[in-house]
């Protein structure tokens, strides 16, 4: 056949795929079922047909094909195109119906060749670039995925479905600042775009921008009204911010739109028992109970307001009913095994915990009960092994991390502590609860000039993270070195965390060893007030009275230190000796 006659066979394929979708379009038009008679058995070994023209043997598989693909017989199409494809294979719009078949069946990595054969016959078609890029995320390669998206965006930059994907993607990554780019992108070409909006304060949520979420999701609500998702999370939003009133009101809101949210009402039944509101509390209680059945998903909540509430017997009762219907229901197990953990019942616990499986994101929360569990009973080698277990299997686990390096941590074998977070962190490089948790282990251990980089490795991180920001002033002071650094670190983050009382005590520590007393002591009694019983800050303050010469004030607030185990005894025992002798 000579090129041209193939060029028409091929054209000849599009128009009869393009007439059975401009029918299948239209819905008001009943299709008549093709009988399965109709389609070739295609179980048969030998060919459909005999050997001839190869492009117009492609044709009539398609056409096979797609008749297949209208009586839902997708294994069927499937292999009347494998068999167009193998005498055409250059052909850009079979490899194109494959790629979109494999995709409907979830079939994602086998459509990959495809969409990348489309590539390479129309490397600057950006339909086959978006296609790719789709299948890439469909089978967790955002990386690639990513740079497809990236490509069309350079050619396309109106496209607004794959700059909502690319933000999607980074925001998955916790790529935040960079999605934040692409959402307000989105919002400049299309300032009514709700999802763009929703994102955004999801976004600024997540990067505990509470006033710009806010902002978002009001937008939201402007753009529509009754949009249940910006609804709930605004109304989270205000609970987060410790405005449970402004919550309430959200909430209540809500219910009327959507009246058995059962989740929405578990949440006013916490603010209300917050502001102690008994009466409104029982209410909404009453209304989940009327709404549902024991043993129904939606009673999941009950079970779990039984459980913040310490209704410890009526918490497992409501949850081992929805279990017995549901044993597949983890989150219900989960906490189930943790009201039974709560009422003393470890053996009960330990059976639930055990039978979370691996594949449930309750997984590792679950290992770590058992772990401590384990642990509480002096069984620890089999409470390191749990977790050992456990990480080989979610090697993401953070917190798997943590719980392994405190159980070396609390036995003061620092050194295989500091291996299992840094081994933690060659699977989360930047994740700042690991970072700090090195830094700390590092001081514990003598290294303070490598805990002071750790914690500034944060910093690089997140300027305003206020723990890090005290560690290192609080070193610094402790040492006496860069004061003024070491003041300037701690009043920022005293700014971010106002009623901690170990960073007031830092403040205060700044002001002794500047041999300002009097500032001192203001600081050191406020921290001890807010968090009277730990050693170090008696300590601090029994210091600087004891520099003002306030003998009495001074021996009260060391013995209160080592009343408290302080770490150092004999250190605080001298101390009093002195201030007594002092004041003699």
């Amino acid at each position: 056949m000579n090129p041209n006659k193939k060029q028409v066979v091929r054209c000849l394929i599009h128009v009869f795929a393009l007439t059975s979708l401009a029918f299948s379009a239209c819905s008001h038009i009943a299709p008549k079922p093709i009988p399965e008679s109709k389609v070739p058995d295609i179980t048969e070994k030998k060919s459909v047909y005999k050997p001839g023209d190869s492009t117009q043997e492609a044709y009539k598989n398609f056409s096979f094909a797609s008749l297949a693909m209208t009586q839902g017989n997708y294994e069927k199409a499937k292999t009347y195109l494998s068999f167009a494809i193998e005498k055409d294979p250059d052909s850009i719009y079979l490899h194109t119906r494959m790629a979109m078949l494999l995709k409907r069946m979830k079939e994602f990595p086998e459509a990959l060749p495809h969409a990348l054969k489309c590539m390479e016959l129309a490397p600057d078609d950006m339909k086959y670039r978006i296609m790719l890029a789709d299948l890439y995320t469909l089978t967790g390669k955002d990386d690639l995925a990513t740079e497809q998206y990236d490509m069309a965006l350079s050619f396309e930059p109106e496209n607004k479905r794959v700059r909502l994907l690319v933000a999607t993607i980074l925001i998955r990554e916790g790529q935040f600042s960079a999605a934040l780019t692409h959402l307000d992108e989105l919002i400049a070409q299309s300032p009514d775009l709700v999802i763009a909006h929703y994102y955004r304060g999801k976004v600024n949520m997540e990067m505990k921008q509470y006033s710009e979420a806010e902002k978002s999701f009001l937008e939201v609500l402007r753009l529509k009204e009754d949009q249940e998702s910006a609804m709930f999370d605004l109304g989270t939003l205000y609970q987060i911010t410790d405005q449970p009133k402004d919550a309430a009101e959200i909430f209540e809101k809500l219910l009327k739109l959507y009246p058995y949210n059962i989740a929405v009402r578990a949440r006013l039944i916490n603010i209300y028992s917050k502001l102690d509101l008994k009466e409104k509390a029982d209410r909404h209680m009453q209304e989940i109970k009327q709404h549902s059945q024991p043993g129904e998903p939606g009673r999941q909540a009950l079970g779990l307001i039984y459980l913040r509430q310490g209704k410890l017997d009526e918490s497992i009762e409501e949850l081992s009913l929805i279990v017995s219907v549901s044993p597949g229901d983890h989150k219900t197990r989960y906490y189930l095994a943790v009201a039974y953990q709560e009422k003393g019942d470890v053996e009960e616990a330990l059976e639930h915990f055990a039978l979370i499986n691996q594949s449930s994101k309750y997984f590792s929360d679950a290992q770590i009960h058992i772990a401590y569990i384990l642990d509480s009973q002096e069984k620890h080698d089999e409470s390191k092994a749990v977790l050992e277990k456990a990480i080989a299997v979610n090697k993401k686990g953070i917190e798997l991390y943590l719980m392994l390096a405190s159980f070396y941590e609390n036995r003061e074998e620092y050194d295989e502590a500091i291996n299992v977070v840094e081994e933690g962190l060659n699977q989360n490089e930047n994740n700042i609860d690991l970072i700090f948790r090195l830094g700390v282990l590092l001081d514990k251990s003598g290294d303070k000039t490598s805990c002071v980089e750790q914690m500034k490795r944060i910093l690089e991180i997140d300027p305003d993270h206020p723990d890090s920001l005290n560690y290192v002033g609080y070193t610094y002071a402790e040492q006496g070195i860069k004061l003024d650094e070491a003041m300037e670190m701690i009043k920022k983050a005293l700014k971010l965390k106002p009623d901690s009382g170990y960073i007031i005590d830092s403040l205060g520590w700044v002001y002794f060893q500047k041999g300002l007393y009097e500032e001192a002591i203001v600081y050191l009694e406020k921290s001890a007030k807010i968090t009277p019983d730990d050693p170090t800050i008696n300590e601090h303050l029994g210091d600087a009275y004891l520099k003002k010469q306030e003998y009495e004030k001074a021996i009260k607030y060391f013995n209160k230190a080592l009343s408290l185990e302080h770490p150092n005894k004999e250190k605080l025992k001298e101390k009093i000796a002195e201030a007594e002798s002092l004041l003699e």
